[in-house]
Order: structure tokens, then sequence, then C-alpha cells
């Protein structure tokens, strides 16, 4: 397991507007379910609860006539397209249902849960630090909050979220995992070394051990010792999900670009969706200056996933290095659209716009940089110079 399982239950029917639209007194109903809302909220949630999605948006959707004021209705038709994985419908339709229902923290979890599934931690993190000041003792939204901590590299809030689960989640790879790399970069030994020794306790050679133990390795950069557990890992499960993603981030680390080029490869025929696997291939082809392919992984990459800033920035450097200065503007501009605090974007970006001839512009672009550059001085100095590695296999849904 990688995180507990989606809380996307139905919520309860209640009085008034709060949930179920109240039933009508009248005595002259033309038909008791079509024009009871009541009766129609309760054969959508059933629908909901077996599975009969279109079903359940049609009710659902018929209370809303009815009572445009049913913030249940609106929290189970977000939950419908949650299920359908239809992201920002789902936030559309549970941002409504919050408003109207603020003191339910279902809705709230499952807004965070919304941005957490399109990786967008930052939005998603608020949401679950309500929930977590509301329910403290609740295992999902803890654990959510920690591995948003974890992602945005706030070791320190990482660590103190996520140890109180440890009588809980001791026992599983992935949390100690998560907690001896969040715990070794906030510097707290003790808890760094009681999360690694229970993970080698834990350890039955099994291929996802080996995988988060070589993940283990990769974040402290020790190269050879993750490539020997991720090696071991691939030939007893050539099939193991994000195991050849590993192997070609540590053959890229130690730019060995072939073998990391044919080790995303691997990955992206195992896990085809996976848009960080072309993100990768696109950093790879980039590197071996084939700038065809590099264009062609990272357009892919974006197909599955618009946000992933390195793709564009990607794009960009490819324009360029091409002297394609227009169509390189429009995708570092797409990048710092979504990221405005990285530096190598504004820097870029500064590159460019002096290319074409806008000098003031550029001028800005770059102290902005370098304003940019210093603000995080103080903070990077805090913490070990090197962040964790990409980790999509935190993110797969629980088997």
């Amino acid at each position: 397991m990688t995180i507990p399982p989606q809380q996307t239950a139905p919520v309860p029917s209640a009085n008034g507007r709060s949930g179920a639209p109240a039933a009508s007194s009248s005595s002259n109903r033309r038909d008791a379910t079509a024009a009871d809302p009541a009766q129609l909220f309760q054969r959508g949630q059933d629908a909901l609860t077996q599975g009969r999605l279109d079903e359940a948006e049609r009710d659902f959707r018929q209370v809303l006539q009815l009572d445009p004021q049913a913030g249940g209705a609106y929290a189970n038709l977000g939950v419908v397209y949650m299920r359908r994985k239809q992201w920002s419908q789902a936030r559309e339709t549970l941002q409504k249902a919050e408003r109207l229902m603020p003191q339910v923290a279902g809705i709230r979890l499952n807004i965070g849960l919304a941005y957490y599934r399109q990786n967008e931690f930052l939005k998603a993190t608020p949401p679950f630090e309500s929930v977590v000041r509301d329910q403290p003792d609740a295992l999902q939204p803890r654990y959510l909050l920690g591995l948003c901590y974890f992602f945005a590299e706030r070791w320190a809030d990482a660590t103190a979220t996520l140890e109180p689960l440890w009588a809980q989640e001791s026992g599983q790879l992935p949390y100690l995992y998560v907690l001896s790399n969040a715990a070794h970069r906030a510097g707290q030994k003790e808890l760094d070394n009681r999360a690694t020794e229970q993970l080698i306790k834990l350890g039955d050679g099994s291929p996802e051990y080996r995988l988060f133990v070589g993940k283990y390795h990769l974040n402290l950069e020790q190269y050879d010792a993750a490539l020997a557990e991720f090696q071991a890992a691939a030939e007893a499960d050539p099939k193991l999900p994000f195991v050849h993603f590993n192997l070609g981030l540590t053959y890229l680390k130690k730019q060995d670009y072939p073998r990391a080029r044919d080790e995303f490869l691997k990955d992206a025929a195992v896990e085809p969706d996976l848009a960080l696997d072309y993100d990768e291939l696109g950093d790879v082809n980039w590197l071996m200056q084939d700038d065809r392919d590099a264009e062609t992984s990272y357009r892919e990459a974006l197909r599955r996933d618009p946000r992933l800033v390195n793709s564009h920035l990607g794009l960009a450097k490819i324009y360029q290095r091409q002297q394609k200065f227009a169509p390189a503007l429009v995708e570092i501009n797409a990048a710092v659209k979504l990221d405005p605090a990285r530096t190598d974007i504004h820097y870029v970006r500064g590159q460019l716009l002096l290319h074409m001839g806008r000098k003031e512009e550029a001028k800005k672009e770059m102290e902005m940089a370098v304003n940019i550059d210093n603000q995080h001085r103080a903070a990077r100095e805090k913490q070990m110079e090197n962040g964790t590695v990409p980790s999509p296999e935190l993110l797969q849904d629980p088997q």
C-alpha cells in the first residue's frame, strides 16, 4: 500500500439542505421518486455505493434541479467525478459542496485528493491541513499531508506529520522510505536510524523491498548500491512498476545516457501513462543532443500531464538551441506560469528576451532570477543540497 484507500464514500443523507433535501409534504405527488428529492438522493446514494456512476450522476443532478442548495448532492456528485478521474469537474463540484457544508471534513479531504491525484501537492496541502486539524488521529489525511510536505521538500513538516503514524504504518515499506528520507534531511538522526533499521528488518528479498531499498540509496546519492538493488528487483520481476524508471534515474545520475534511455523506454512499456517516463526521456535525449527525439518525448509527457514544468523548460531550451526564439518564449512562459519561483526558468527567459532584442525585459528577468536565488539561499543552507529524486511509485493507487 502506498496511501490509505481514498475516502470517496457518499455523504449520508441529512435533514434540510446540508445533505438530502427534506421530503415534500404534498399529498398530490405525481411521482414519489421523481418529485421527492429525498428519495432521489437515496436512490443516487445507493447507485454510487454500487458503482453505477451514470445513474448516480443523473439522480444527484435531479436533486440539484429541485434544490440547488443541497450540499450533499454536490458532495456525492463530486465523488462520481473522482471515481471517473474527472478531477477538474470533481474539484469544482466539491468546492460548491464545501461552501454549503464547511463543517464536513470528508468534503475537504476529497478536494485535497482531487488536487493530489493531479500532482498539485501545494494546492492539496491546505485542505489536508484543515482535515488534520479537525481529525488529528485520522490516518489517511495525515499520511497524505505528510506526502505533500515530502514532495514539497518540507522535511521537518513531513517528519512531524508522519512520525505519529509509526504504530499503524511502520510495517509498510513506502512509509518507512519516506520517513527515513525526510528525517535524514531534517537532521533528525535518531528517527532516521530507527526508520532505516525497521526498513532493513522488514527485508524479505522481494522485488518491492529491493525497489524501496534502492530508492533509499538513490536519494543518498549512493548510486552503485542503488543500482544493485534495482537490478535485483528487475531480474526477479521485469514488469514491476517503476523499477525500470528508477534504473533509468540511476543511470542518468551516473551519466550513462544510453542505458538510462533504454530503462525509461522499458518502464514506459509497463506504465504507458506515466508522464515522468517521457519527461526523463526528453532530458536524456537533450543531453545526447538528439533534439528531435527530445522534443517528441517532452510533447508526449505534456500530453499526459500539461503541468510538467520540466517538459516546458526542456522544449524552450531545444528551441533556444535551434534559435527559434518565439516558440521558445511560448514554452518558457508556460513554465513561469506553473512555477514562478524557479531561478533557472527566469534565467532562460532572460536569455531568450535578450536574443529577441527586448533588453529591458531581459534585464528585469535576470534581476528577478538573482532576487529569487538570494531569497532561497538561506533556506537551502539549512537543508541538504540534494533534494529527492522523482517518486511516482508513492502515488500509485492501493492494490
